[in-house]
């Protein structure tokens, strides 16, 4: 079953900029809204449309087979999971019909008139370790990448995705992780910024938030709002007026 169409909250002036937001196994778009009505209420990011895309309805090995909002299969989770156990049990093809969905999302914009640079790919959870996965191996140079308690996708194959002329390189990617994480262990996450390095990565950024368990906080959001501030500024400032 196909995804259900993204929940959309537009630029208030010129649109130059759009932040796409994928959220976790089990929930939707809907779940990351308030991140986008609360930088409205604050007169920030005018110039910036929020998408927030809807996992398809897939069944779920740790939920009994049963079927929730998922960007792909998950067989095994938890603390007692070390990080290669998780690894060879990853859903491949799931991964790739979810990041062939994630470049649909971003073709649409720059067929509106988005320059690449001016579009950011994140997500938490699920939805971070599909923008982590989608932003290294797509074919456009992106402005931005974060994940919020998340992990590398395929990182043993994951070079094989990445094109060539391998133009995210240089691309800002901010990570953030509780160090109580209780679902996607803090270690998954600080192993994977590594990862993410090794393969050349030029600006990967890795935030720790203490007594922060699998969800974000007032400080991790802080730091998630100034790193869009840096890398999509209001288009004057951008271009120098």
């Amino acid at each position: 079953m196909p995804p259900r169409a993204p929940y959309i909250v537009p630029a208030l002036t010129k649109h130059t900029a759009t932040v796409i937001m994928a959220h976790g196994l089990g929930d939707s778009g809907a779940g990351w809204m308030a991140l986008a009505q609360n930088w409205r209420r604050r007169g920030m990011f005018d110039e910036v449309a929020f998408i927030f895309p809807n996992a398809p309805m897939i069944p779920i090995t740790v939920n009994f087979g049963m079927s929730m909002p998922g960007w792909y299969d998950i067989s095994k989770l938890g603390r007692d999971l070390d990080f290669e156990e998780a690894i060879r049990h990853q859903d491949e093809p799931g991964a790739i019909r979810s990041r062939d969905y994630f470049n649909t999302l971003i073709k649409e914009q720059i067929d509106q008139g988005i320059k690449p640079s001016r579009i950011v790919l994140g997500g938490f959870s699920q939805g971070g370790a599909m923008s982590l996965f989608t932003g290294l191996t797509n074919k456009e140079k992106l402005g931005g990448v974060f994940g919020l308690s998340c992990y590398l996708l395929l990182h043993d194959r994951v070079k094989n995705y990445i094109p060539e002329d391998y133009p995210n390189k240089k691309t800002p990617f901010f990570m953030g992780h509780g160090l109580e994480d209780e679902v996607v262990k803090y270690d998954f996450g600080k192993q994977s910024a590594k990862m993410l390095e090794d393969l050349g990565l030029e600006d990967v950024k890795f935030h720790s938030y203490p007594d922060l368990g699998h969800s974000a906080d007032p400080v991790e959001i802080q730091d998630l709002e100034n790193f869009l501030g840096k890398v999509i500024p209001p288009e004057d400032a951008a271009s120098g007026l």
